[in-house]
């Protein structure tokens, strides 16, 4: 599957739902905002979660009560109706992230998806000792791939498992956090996907494009609530369990 076919099942299937409930052709306003690092992930002790050193944004999509959120490098604002979202043509992060946003938002609505709203405060501690638990109930793997420096699950899972981790953001290059050295997405990630036995990424990855990297037969976990509405309708393995 390459990667235009995969927004287009996407598209294929969230155009279906909100069709079958005939939300498609009606007037609804959806807005997007760009949330403030506090707002989006409150005042945790930790002070090296990316979005609070500046270098991605959370999105915020309303529709009818509900809100749907995407982490992007293209923050902005949209105001406009659920059938010019989906006509929109996906040239950049910044027209993935209303879309994926949007999708979260009206997958809440629809009560397809659950948790599209960032956990805060300690929230994203527990969440990383939970992953813990959770990957050795369910895998007992040894070898994990980290897409994405989420710095709570880097100390987690280091401590309990051999870990690569991958990252496109310059500045953490070459950088060792934890014992571990945070390598370049775009030179090492088919490496590091050789030689890991699971996959845990970043659910942003929806939002920027480079998603079908890690649907691959390896397991793969997604977190975040970026991809909540996504993994949802698209039937692919999500870990949230903080998020709101």
């Amino acid at each position: 599957m390459n990667k235009s076919i995969f927004y287009d099942d996407l598209l294929k299937k969230f155009k279906g739902v909100v069709q079958k409930n005939k939300l498609l052709s009606e007037k609804v306003t959806v807005q997007g905002s760009v949330l403030s690092s506090q707002e989006a992930i409150g005042n945790p002790l930790r002070k090296d979660f990316p979005i609070l050193k500046g270098k991605e944004k959370l999105m915020q999509a309303e529709f009818r009560g509900e809100k749907g959120q995407a982490f992007t490098d293209m923050p902005g604002n949209f105001t406009g109706t659920i059938e010019e979202i989906i006509n929109r043509p996906l040239e950049t992060n910044f027209d993935r992230a209303v879309l994926i946003s949007t999708i979260n938002a009206v997958c809440k609505y629809l009560k397809i998806t659950d948790t599209t709203i960032h956990c805060k405060d300690e929230e994203p501690e527990d969440c990383a000792k939970r992953l813990v638990e959770h990957i050795k109930e369910n895998y007992g793997s040894h070898k994990i791939a980290l897409i994405g420096l989420q710095p709570a699950m880097l100390q987690r899972l280091s401590e309990n498992f051999c870990v690569r981790v991958v990252d496109l953001d310059k500045d953490k290059i070459g950088k060792v956090k934890f014992g571990v050295e945070i390598e370049n997405g775009e030179e090492k990630t088919e490496e590091v996907l050789d030689w890991c036995e699971v996959i845990v990424a970043t659910g942003s990855t929806a939002a920027n494009n480079t998603i079908l990297n890690f649907l691959m037969k390896k397991p793969v976990i997604f977190f975040g609530t970026t991809i909540a509405g996504a993994a949802s309708l698209m039937k692919l393995n999500r870990f949230c369990p903080c998020s709101k």
